[in-house]
């Protein structure tokens, strides 16, 4: 073969070549790196380095009687209690509260690590290795933003509890607005929406209400706007104001319990049968509910009386200025004592049978200067609104709640679990 010849077929070749190499670039292109996947963990310990002992504390377990259970002598069981003392008491361990044994892989599987839960986000990790040492932790919480919207058929309640709606939801929206609405006479049709936050351990397990955002209730056609805002940063202060600024609450309460009826109201002329419809006056406000129903204070105010005596049975009685006092009749018990300060919604007691009633509950009896006055029929007055100098910040802060309100339709709203799309925000608590 020529030399020209050759050159030229060694080209060819090279050509060849290059382009089989550049054949197979794509295909090592595609190949994917391998990830080692990240190790499962739970209370911030890697599960799989472990064998992990679950339980609950039952009547009789200690501290010390469970891990002798599992292989730790006494005396490292002082030195552990010992150690710790300053971090953990661990004579506060409750029964029916879980726990979790983190052991070695040894034949004994000694224990190296004791978890307990006092709640189902707090927890108290015990390491138990060459140091001891005790610590606190809380489980990742998932905020997750819900609405919900009603129309009340017979109470609040009922008609939350048919949605599915949780009963702390129930509660919180009962005392949003208990200042501005009496609740034992909502009417048929009077209807609600709300936007709230859900908390959910690891994001599936329900941990309970956050807050309330925002809420509207529409009672006897009249709307009724409520936005959380919060006035003091620095003390962590938030309150509920309607959409002109002004403050939702009252210097009383409406009601000294919840979800209750009046079964008598304050009435002068009232004739009783059982007397011979002589004319004996009635100067309280009676809540009918169950024995052992909570008792309210309706205001701030120190108590001047808690004692028995007469009809009136158990009662305690609050003194809140030079000018109201409240009184509360017929408890099962009382909670507070003489001489105790006692904040708005502080329990004061239970409702009871003492005295002379026919059947379970509270005379709830309202002072103004030293006589005794209907309550319904007082012109209370408001708690404080927003500062000036909040307003401004205030009317910008509702706008988009506001919208997100009005855009809610009156219907069955289920309670589901959240998807991913909905969760908003996220923190650790």
């Amino acid at each position: 073969m020529q030399p020209k010849q050759l050159l030229i077929a060694l080209f060819i070749c090279i050509g060849f070549f290059s382009c089989k190499e550049d054949e197979k670039k794509p295909e090592l292109d595609q190949l994917q790196t391998y990830v080692e996947p990240e190790p499962l963990k739970e209370f911030g310990l890697v599960l799989d380095n472990y064998i992990v002992k679950r339980d609950t504390i039952k009547k009789g377990d200690s501290f010390g009687e469970i891990l002798e259970r599992n292989h730790i002598g006494y005396p490292r069981i002082f030195n552990i209690a010992e150690k710790i003392k300053d971090s953990f008491d661990i004579g506060k361990l409750k029964i029916g509260k879980p726990y979790t044994l983190f052991c070695a892989k040894d034949s004994l599987q000694t224990p190296e690590c004791f978890i307990y839960q006092p709640n189902s986000i707090d927890y108290v990790v015990i390491k138990m290795t060459d140091s001891v040492v005790a610590y606190k932790g809380k489980k990742p919480i998932t905020i997750v933003q819900k609405e919900a919207s009603g129309v009340v058929m017979n109470n609040l309640s009922e008609t939350m509890e048919a949605q599915g709606l949780p009963y702390q939801l129930i509660n919180d929206m009962s005392d949003i607005y208990a200042w501005t609405i009496d609740f034992f006479r909502l009417q048929k049709g009077d209807r609600f929406k709300i936007v709230y936050n859900q908390r959910f351990i690891e994001d599936t397990i329900y941990a309970g209400i956050e807050s309330i955002d925002a809420a509207y209730f529409e009672h006897k056609s009249e709307p009724f706007y409520a936005f959380n805002f919060q006035v003091d940063s620095m003390k962590q202060i938030s309150d509920y104001f309607d959409e002109n600024t002004k403050s939702l609450r009252r210097t009383f309460l409406k009601a000294p319990v919840q979800f209750s009826r009046i079964s008598s109201r304050y009435n002068l002329n009232r004739r009783i049968k059982y007397y011979g419809y002589k004319l004996r006056p009635h100067r309280g406000t009676d809540f009918a509910a169950p024995i052992g129903t909570p008792i309210l204070a309706t205001a701030n105010g120190t108590v001047t009386e808690s004692t028995r005596r007469g009809g009136n049975g158990k009662f305690v009685k609050i003194k809140h200025n030079g000018t109201y006092s409240t009184q509360y009749l017929h408890m099962k018990a009382q909670n507070v004592r003489k001489g105790d300060f006692v904040k708005q919604g502080d329990v004061i007691g239970w409702v009871g049978m003492t005295g002379n009633t026919g059947g379970p509950h509270v005379c709830y009896r309202f002072w103004k200067n030293g006589k005794q006055v209907d309550p319904f029929r007082e012109k209370l007055p408001a708690a404080e609104s927003i500062p000036d100098s909040l307003k401004a910040n205030y009317t910008e802060f509702i706008k988009p709640l506001k919208s997100q309100l009005d855009n809610i339709q009156f219907e069955d709203n289920k309670i589901e679990l959240p998807t991913e799309d909905e969760v908003l925000t996220s923190k650790i608590q």
